[in-house]
């Protein structure tokens, strides 16, 4: 049976051209076709064996298809074949024939040229040496002839020079060793050269030293030119060093005699200021001499030389001021100073009243000694150890901006290593910055006390409105002022020092000693000494208790607004008038101080610490400062004020009939005050009278930030006691009383914010937004129904009324008696 019969028989139908694409069941292969024990494994067979034959045939009549093309491409390949051989056969040919004798030709003038330049090459290096011999041979008697009967140094050492310059295999070689020598100087080039090399140099220390003895700067000046061109430059430069640091020292040594003068003030500060100067006036005025004739960055040994000069006699000095002045006697009395009335201020008010009324600071009525330790006398030698340390940042500078190599550092004032290995500035360290930081913690604390100790309050000061305040506001006590200006003075003072090791140092002790003692005082006066506590509940507490407190949150408020500008004057960037059109220029004077740009950096962020830190904590206990003014001088009145202002009011006034309540005679149906009956409101003047006799007190006394404050937590709570008052309405307000209802609202917020304008009226409408819950709720009860309506469905009414929920307005809505 054929294949087509077997389909036909089984009803099967021809497979598709997508077949392929699916997945057939495995085949029997053509061996196994007789193995086939089913229908469905013979059609399977068949299906692979139709596959295959239609692959095949595709395969072959693809190649019969591409067989015309490829006859075709082969023909041409054999026409290009025939081509490329007549063409191989020419160019063989002209090779042969006529570029062989050009080739061999080109071949040998190169050749012939090559050994040309190689015999110039070797006849011109013949002559380079010969003439180097030459000027060798010139040099050498030169030398000889100047250095005999006519002792003209100068040229010696010019010939010398010259000889510097032929090169070494010539100076060595046994050419110049066999032409150079004559009868009259017979020893090799080189030795000749070297002898006389040692020979001038001994002569020009020696004509050096004379010079120096006899003060001849035109002869020091002379041999010193001399040096380089012998080969002697680094004996030159240490000869010469020699030199002006035996100017330094004698120089130094009369500066510490004052003879008549004395050593009081800020004589050693001037002493070692002028060390400095003379050391830079002789780096500047000796440089470019240096520089010319030795090289450039020369000077720096010289430098080096003279640092060291500067590290003995500005350690001489520092040594002698330190004795002179007793340095370590008082470093020993500060550390043992007790103290004594801040200690026993923060002593428990039991325990502290006798001793303080004993305390050393008030004996006799009147302040005592500072116990052993003279404030003005460390006053004075926190400014001498100041400049000191100042010039000497100055002077690091100098040397940083005339010894750095611009590519050596990536700052050119990076402290070059000799003066960082230098034994004067360790000198400096333990000498004047150590000390400098312990006295400028002592002299700081120490101030804050005796601040303390005689604080005065401000006179003329009264809670009632009626009677005029005597003092000028801000209303703070001396010890503030007396503070802030210490303060101040401290951080110019360890700024101006320039170093940064002190301000890192200074700073954070400042910050320490303003939040343990300045803030903590002030915390225990409002906390033992005027706390404004009732001796009766619900009573005011005694006026005298409330101006204290109300003082103290003043003097907490100055002090923050005093460090702000303090730190903002010294970090700010200021604009000065410089250059020949006068145009102004930004300076930031901490770059100034501090040229290394991490310094400045650094600098920067420690005031930025100091300011925000104190602000954090002083803004603490300013608030619960605020916070007790509230609750024990006006959280209790805000009731009877409200109870009284709304005192015999009714919203139910009848429409065809007199009203019941007493208010509404005063108005007509719009709501407008009745002109003749001769009555206004009643709610806002009640208020209003009420409430600028509780706060006016508080405001003329208080300075304007703080009095925000105080209003804002204030407000606050009115608000919450008027929302109260409101939802106590419901049920007890008809259309028009909705109207009223609005007015005498709006009229109460107005004369709650009012109380502001004492300061001005910057942050009025601030303090309205905390009434924004109970106007939307009087604007929702006195609402048209479509305006009513509008907001229900979401639409531009419902965002007036944003503050209260669904459920909130739908309440309030349901206030009103329609």
């Amino acid at each position: 049976m054929s294949k087509l019969n077997v389909g036909a028989v089984n009803g099967s139908v021809p497979p598709s051209p997508l077949d392929h694409h699916r997945p057939s069941p495995p085949a029997l292969t053509s061996t196994d076709i007789f193995n086939a024990s089913s229908i469905a494994e013979i059609k399977a067979t068949l299906s692979h064996l139709h596959e295959q034959e239609t692959s095949v045939t595709a395969r072959l009549d693809a190649l019969v298809a591409s067989q015309k093309d490829f006859s075709k491409e082969l023909g041409r390949l054999d026409l290009l074949r025939a081509h490329l051989g007549s063409q191989t056969t020419t160019t063989r040919s002209i090779s042969h024939g006529m570029l062989s004798d050009a080739a061999a030709t080109a071949d040998r003038i190169s050749s012939a040229v090559r050994c040309l330049d190689l015999e110039q090459s070797r006849v011109k290096s013949t002559l380079d040496v010969v003439e180097q011999v030459s000027e060798l041979k010139a040099c050498v008697l030169g030398v000889a002839g100047s250095m005999g009967a006519p002792q003209d140094w100068e040229t010696a050492a010019s010939y010398l020079n010259r000889a510097s310059k032929v090169p070494s295999d010539v100076l060595h070689g046994a050419f110049a060793a066999e032409m150079v020598p004559t009868a009259e100087v017979p020893d090799p080039p080189s030795v000749t050269l070297d002898n006389a090399a040692e020979s001038l140099c001994g002569l020009f220390l020696r004509e050096f030293d004379k010079a120096v003895k006899e003060n001849n700067g035109a002869k020091i000046t002379r041999f010193f030119k001399l040096f380089p061109l012998i080969g002697r430059s680094e004996v030159g430069l240490d000869v010469y060093g020699r030199y002006v640091c035996q100017g330094v020292a004698s120089r130094a040594r009369s500066n510490l005699n004052p003879g008549a003068q004395g050593k009081d003030g800020f004589f050693y500060a001037n002493v070692l200021t002028k060390l400095f100067e003379h050391i830079a006036q002789i780096i500047d005025g000796h440089g470019a001499l240096v520089e010319r004739h030795y090289g450039p960055r020369r000077m720096n040994r010289v430098i080096e030389r003279l640092q060291l000069e500067a590290d003995v006699q500005g350690g001489i000095v520092l040594d002698t001021w330190g004795d002179e002045r007793h340095i370590d006697r008082k470093l020993t009395d500060i550390k043992s100073y007790a103290f004594t009335f801040l200690v026993q201020s923060f002593l428990p008010p039991q325990r502290s009243t006798t001793p303080r009324s004993n305390s050393p600071a008030y004996r006799d009525g009147a302040p005592a000694e500072d116990e052993g330790v003279d404030m003005k006398e460390i006053d004075g030698l926190l400014n001498e150890m100041a400049i000191m340390l100042g010039r000497w940042s100055l002077y690091c500078r100098f040397l940083a901006e005339t010894c750095n190599d611009p590519g050596e550092y990536d700052d050119p004032f990076a402290v070059p290593i000799f003066i960082q290995e230098s034994t004067l500035l360790k000198k400096i360290h333990d000498r004047l910055i150590v000390p400098f930081n312990a006295m400028t913690t002592f002299f700081f604390r120490r101030t804050v006390e005796k601040a303390f100790q005689l604080d005065e309050q401000p006179i003329g000061l009264t809670l009632n409105p009626q009677r005029p305040l005597k003092a000028e506001p801000p209303y703070i006590t001396s010890a503030v002022d007396d503070i802030m200006y210490i303060v101040n003075k401290v951080l110019q003072q360890s700024l101006a020092t320039s170093q940064i090791s002190v301000v890192t140092n200074v700073i954070p002790t400042l910050s320490r000693v303003l939040g343990s003692d300045f803030i903590g005082m002030t915390q225990r006066k409002m906390r033992d000494e005027c706390y404004p506590r009732a001796s009766v509940q619900g009573a005011q507490p005694p006026d005298h208790l409330v101006i204290s407190f109300l003082v103290l949150i003043n003097n907490l408020d100055v002090a923050i607004d005093y460090i702000r500008r303090i730190v903002h004057n010294h970090t700010e960037s200021k604009k000065a008038f410089t250059g020949p059109d006068g145009q102004p220029e930004e300076t930031d004077s901490l770059r100034s101080l501090f040229p290394i740009a991490a310094d400045a950096k650094s600098a920067a962020q420690t005031l930025q610490a100091l300011s925000s830190s104190f602000e954090s904590k002083v803004n603490d206990l300013l608030s619960d400062g605020i916070q007790v003014v509230f609750n024990n001088v006006v959280k209790h009145r805000l009731r009877p004020i409200l109870a009284d202002a709304f005192r015999d009011i009714e919203y139910q006034p009848g429409e065809d009939s007199e009203p019941t309540g007493t208010a509404y005679h005063d108005y007509d149906r719009d709501g407008n005050a009745d002109e003749d009956t001769g009555r206004g409101e009643l709610v806002r003047p009640r208020f209003s009278a009420s409430w600028t006799e509780l706060l006016l007190p508080l405001s003329r006394i208080l300075t304007a930030s703080a009095f925000d404050r105080l209003l804002t937590i204030t407000v606050a709570y009115l608000s919450r006691l008027l929302e109260k008052r409101l939802w106590s309405y419901h049920g007890r307000v008809n259309a028009l009383g909705a109207t009223r209802l609005e007015r005498d609202i709006s009229g109460i917020v107005s004369a709650a914010v009012d109380i502001g304008g004492t300061h001005g009226a910057p942050g009025r409408y601030r303090h309205r937004e905390a009434f924004a819950r109970c106007m939307q709720m009087v604007l929702v009860v006195g609402m048209d129904d479509d305006e009513w309506e509008d907001v229900m469905q979401g639409g531009e009414t419902a965002e007036v009324v944003d503050k209260l929920s669904r459920d909130e307005q739908i309440r309030v809505r349901g206030m009103v008696k329609r």
